[in-house]
């Protein structure tokens, strides 16, 4: 090998380190970018607060005035129009398959059980037993008892409380630093 091959081989191999110490810190400055992104969008995640599994699916569509307060009366008029749609042979009860439509008709009932409304456990539901239920949402947000949840009630149920006896953080301003 002639001394200028071995120079030009050599500066050729020079070059070839070199754009791959610069891939390599351009492959870790993305890696770690990637990670700090990562690290941030689950920090940001785990600080926000998680909304209630019974809003999943938003609002109920039960809401019959649609002034935002659900009662205890739009939920039972919601049921017996549920109970009418569904009883297809117009027995006055709702058999397995019938229930079957109930469950399709409104995301908040897709997980619903048979024997839960079927109280005495006879095979078939009545139109007393499906619309005297109570509604799970009305009994989860209505706090004072008044057969209506308020947006007021679901935002009070939603929000995270903090512990009264916690200490308080005072409120600071940017010219005090203590």
């Amino acid at each position: 090998m002639t001394c200028a091959a071995a120079i030009v081989g050599g500066a050729w191999l020079q070059r070839q380190e070199r754009i791959v110490l610069n891939r390599k810190s351009v492959v870790g400055i993305g890696i770690t970018i990637g990670l700090l992104l990562t690290g941030s969008s689950l920090a940001v995640a785990q600080s926000a607060p998680r909304p209630d599994a019974m809003l999943n699916n938003g609002p109920p569509i039960w809401d019959a005035n649609h002034d935002g307060i659900y009662t205890c009366e739009e939920w039972k008029s919601f049921m017996d129009r549920l109970f009418k749609s569904a009883d297809r042979n117009h027995d006055g009860s709702l058999s397995p398959s019938e229930f079957e439509t109930i469950k399709k008709a409104d995301p908040t009932l897709a997980e619903a059980d048979f024997g839960y409304f079927d109280e005495n456990q006879d095979g078939k539901i009545t139109r007393s037993e499906f619309v005297e239920k109570p509604s799970v949402f009305i009994l989860r947000f209505d706090k004072n008892g008044d057969c209506r949840v308020t947006p007021d009630e679901i935002k009070a149920a939603t929000t995270p409380q903090t512990d009264p006896r916690a200490p308080q953080e005072r409120p600071r301003d940017r010219f005090h630093t203590n």
